[in-house]
C-alpha cells in the first residue's frame, strides 16, 4: 500500500458519517468541475468560434469523460457518474461545434 494511503487508513477511521462527508466533497468537486464547462459551451454556441479548441484534445477528452461516466455507473459512484455524464454533454456540444464550424 502506498505510504500516504497507509497513513490515512491507519489514522483516519472512516465512520458512516464521514463517508457522507466524503460523498459531499465528491459532489462539490463534481459541481465545480462540471460547471467550469458551461461558460465555454455558451461561448462556443454564441460565437460558433472554435479556432482556439484542439479537435484532438476535445475528442480525447470526450472519450475519457465517457469512460469515466461508464466507470461511475458500473461502480455506482454517484459523484463520478453524474459529473461525467453532464460534462460529457457539454464536451460533445463543443466537439460537435468544432467539427461543424471548422
Amino acid at each position: 500500500m502506498a505510504p500516504i494511503f497507509y497513513i490515512l487508513h491507519k489514522y483516519c477511521y472512516i465512520t458512516a458519517m464521514s463517508k457522507d462527508i466524503i460523498t459531499a466533497i465528491g459532489l462539490l468537486a463534481a459541481v465545480c468541475t462540471t460547471a467550469s464547462f458551461v461558460p465555454q459551451a455558451i461561448q462556443t454556441i454564441k460565437t460558433k468560434n472554435t479556432s482556439g479548441i484542439s479537435l484532438a484534445m476535445y475528442s480525447l477528452f470526450a472519450f475519457g469523460t465517457l469512460v469515466w461516466f461508464i466507470f461511475g455507473l458500473l461502480s455506482q459512484d454517484i459523484p463520478v457518474s453524474v459529473a461525467n455524464g453532464i460534462t460529457l454533454v457539454f464536451a460533445c456540444i463543443i466537439l460537435w461545434y468544432k467539427v461543424k464550424y471548422k
